[in-house]
């Protein structure tokens, strides 16, 4: 009995093994319309502000790319961060390194913090779709509204 539980359980480990994290981790198809990229690009355009327009509908400017271990969409990440509103409110800042998992964190995030490296700082102005959208966690963020994200990558874990 003994001969049979050993080569079962070896198989059952290299199953369990070879399941990788893009098994389950969704991949992130999300993109902004149209109407909010324009609004977006009129913003940036009206303060001077030269930006990278991602594909899905976010825009971005790289102050430092960091080094080549980049995150994806599933990694757990370290870092600091400032949001603010178009306006420049301040509504959320963590200037003590932040651990997140990119899982679970708004569209934009997921898809503009693996643009840079471990130690690489990016801006992030993320239109409502790729935000809160209608449903804001707080009512510091009105509903609809447009974000800019500072972030320093610190690490990627």
């Amino acid at each position: 009995m003994r001969k049979l539980i050993l080569p079962f359980f070896a198989v059952s480990l290299l199953a369990i093994a070879s399941c990788s994290k893009e098994d389950s981790c969704p991949a992130v198809t999300a993109t902004a319309p149209a109407e909010e990229v324009a609004e977006l690009k009129q913003f940036l355009a009206d303060k001077g502000i030269s930006a990278q327009e991602d594909q899905r509908g976010f825009f971005y400017t790289i102050s430092n790319a960091g080094n080549t271990d980049k995150p994806d969409a599933c990694s757990n990440i370290t870092v600091k961060y400032k949001g603010t509103l178009i306006n420049d409110t301040v509504f959320d800042e963590s200037t003590a390194a932040t651990t997140f998992a990119l899982t679970n964190v708004i569209e934009g995030w997921r898809e503009g913090i693996p643009l840079i490296g471990e130690g690489g700082s990016i801006t992030l102005y993320i239109p409502p779709a790729l935000a809160y959208g209608s449903n804001p966690p707080s009512r510091a963020i009105p509903p609809n509204a447009t974000l800019i994200f500072t972030i320093q990558l610190l690490s990627v874990n």
